[in-house]
């Protein structure tokens, strides 16, 4: 059963800070603008803080001018000395406070969206691993890398206005009241003028969200097919459609280019009316308190005051326009982000899945969308004119695609997910590699002991890859193996799942990356490892194929021939072509002969085999 989503979202580790152990708490999914609220509820002690320092340091720009008002008031227009340096003191001081209050209301802002960004990975993260294996199916890697690159910034982006935003609306109450007693039509004239503003910039705003939805919905479907193109690279150019998958990949680019500039556009045009408005807005101020100026109305102080009230007052104002930008960029993330945690791995696996284990004793596994039937306690392999067609049976024998598949006289999708995930293992040859020391990489969830490890390295021949480690099994593996050759990181996964010993373990081309005397040893010591457990595997070398107990040749996805190596070799030759190898290659001599040559369990190059037997085994 799957375990409450509570406890799954608590369970993630802390974030970076390594303060508490509590977990990200449970998100608000109901929408976008909840999602935010959440954001902001989980740290309110700091949006406060943030929010009472940008109030501050709003309000504190609007001191200088009535200090300096003031000052030139009752000190420089009469010429009284006492008055004037005692306003400059104030004015000095004001600036002082006004630049500690400005670091930190950027230092708590900067903690608040630092604590968003992380709280958002780690909800992302965890229910990652909550959809596990529905993940491909549920989702492409493009939205994935979408959040994780873009939309996460944008989100922590939008809740900078729960410090300057606040503080903006807080100061531009104070400007209309330290305008008011000065002069009511100027008070008037900021009151109705800031509102002004926004309707202006609103309709601008609308187009952005819906601009900046399409532009987000085409970059992630662009980043999934650069992951594809990049993942298949080698299989493209062999197949020879290299090239029109890279005219695909251009055409859509051009068209996300093209939604680009629709953005672009609208952004422009946001981002000059929240430094051209404020501006004429201050123009148009500054015009009528001049004139009131002249005409006597206003004093040479207070006309200082209204125009460095309004200069101030710029600030706030295109902090409020940002701030709607930024909120309508955060809405549209946000709703990203909370349709991927709406997302919900299949109840127990799927529909109609129980609690229930799977037979009591070995059983068969049969799919009857291919016809394969995997005996119990045998080697089975799968040899396919399409790769792709063998690893689907493999996916519907592991429970990882909707199927009527059977093991025994039970469904697979009638047994409980986490049960079947203990006994059927599906060992994909491009699985991920985690970083880590190489004994904790192979090991998983679960110590080792030193005999079973050093087992599971001998019967996928890596041994040689402990030897050739500075550090044996304590060296540390790169993230995804990048610190091992494409062979190595095969045999490393091969390792993991011998080590995690499962009563049926199907293995996807377990050594197709390494050579042929590696692969025939893999070969050898797999079938005498897994004696007496259910194996299968997905292969087109005869060396794999040689071992098998039984051979399923799979023509369309479906069985067309199923006998030993041997027989189909000599009956089917479909399957003759398909596994054959080139004229130059020492195996298709062997491969012709009937025979295969295969190196002894030491590793060293084997001898002459009789029959495809080796001297040990007929011994």
């Amino acid at each position: 059963m799957c375990a409450p989503a509570s406890d799954l979202w608590d369970a993630v580790e802390p974030a970076a800070s390594g303060r508490g152990t509590a977990g990200p708490g449970v998100p608000d999914r109901r929408g976008p603008a909840r999602y935010l609220w959440w954001l902001t509820r989980s740290q309110l002690r700091r949006v406060a803080a943030g929010a009472t320092f940008g109030s501050l340091w709003m309000v504190g720009l609007m001191v200088p001018p009535y200090v300096l008002s003031r000052a030139i008031d009752e000190g420089l227009a009469p010429g009284r000395t006492g008055p004037l340096l005692g306003w400059s003191g104030v004015l000095l001081a004001s600036g002082v406070l006004n630049a500690f209050l400005a670091i930190m209301r950027h230092r708590t802002m900067t903690r608040i969206r630092m604590d968003a960004t992380f709280r958002t990975v780690r909800v992302v993260v965890a229910h990652t691993l909550r959809l596990g294996a529905a993940l491909p199916r549920s989702v492409t890697a493009g939205e994935v890398v979408t959040i994780g690159i873009g939309d996460v910034a944008v989100i922590s982006q939008t809740l900078t206005l729960t410090g300057p935003g606040v503080g903006a609306v807080l100061a531009y109450g104070v400007v209309a009241a330290l305008l008011l007693p000065v002069s009511g039509l100027l008070a008037a004239l900021v009151l109705l003028g800031v509102p002004l503003l926004a309707v202006l910039v609103g309709p601008l705003l609308g187009r952005l969200q819906g601009a900046e939805s399409r532009y987000r919905e085409r970059q992630s479907g662009l980043a999934a097919r650069l992951t594809d193109l990049v993942g298949g690279l080698r299989v493209l150019s062999g197949l020879g459609g290299k090239e029109a998958f890279a005219e695909r990949y251009r055409r859509e680019s051009d068209a996300l280019r093209a939604e680009g500039y629709r953005v672009g556009a609208v952004t422009s045009w946001i981002q000059a009316l929240g430094v051209g408005l404020p501006t004429l807005f201050l123009a148009a101020v500054a015009w009528l308190a001049a004139r009131m100026a002249a005409q006597g109305t206003l004093s040479v102080g207070e006309l200082v005051a209204v125009y460095g009230y309004t200069a101030a007052l710029v600030a706030p104002v295109s902090f409020l326009i940002e701030g709607g930008y930024d909120v309508t960029r955060g809405l549209v993330a946000a709703r990203r982000v909370t349709r991927f945690l709406d997302l919900e791995p299949p109840a127990d696996g799927g529909p109609g899945r129980s609690a229930a284990d799977g037979p009591a004793v070995p059983s068969a596994l049969h799919d009857p969308e291919s016809g394969v039937e995997v005996v119990p306690g045998a080697l089975t392999a799968l040899a396919s004119d399409r790769p792709a067609d063998a690893a689907a049976v493999i996916d519907r024998l592991g429970g990882f695609a909707d199927s009527a598949a059977t093991w025994g006289t039970v469904r697979l999708d009638s047994i409980g997910l986490a049960r079947l995930r203990e006994r059927i293992l599906v060992a994909d040859n491009e699985a991920e590699l985690f970083a880590g020391t190489l004994r904790e990489v192979i090991s998983g969830r679960r110590e080792r002991d030193a005999a079973a490890v050093d087992r599971a390295l001998h019967t996928a021949v890596a041994d040689d890859i402990v030897r050739g480690l500075p550090d044996g099994l304590t060296a540390q593996v790169a993230a995804g193996g990048r610190n091992l050759s494409g062979g190595q990181r095969q045999r490393v996964r091969l390792v993991r799942a011998l080590l995690a010993d499962p009563e049926v373990l199907l293995a996807v081309e377990p050594a197709s990356a390494v050579d042929a005397h590696t692969e025939a040893a893999v070969a050898a010591r797999l079938h005498a490892a897994r004696s007496g457990r259910t194996t299968v595997v997905t292969s087109t070398s005869p060396l794999l194929l040689d071992r098998a107990d039984t051979v399923y040749h799979l023509v369309g996805g479906r069985v067309a021939a199923v006998g030993s190596h041997r027989q189909l070799l000599a009956s089917e030759p479909e399957y003759r072509r398909l596994v054959a190898r080139g004229e130059d290659d020492p195996g298709a001599a062997g491969l012709r002969s009937g025979q295969v040559g295969v190196p002894e369990d030491d590793g060293r190059e084997a001898g002459p085999a009789v029959d495809g037997v080796r001297a040990e085994e007929a011994r």
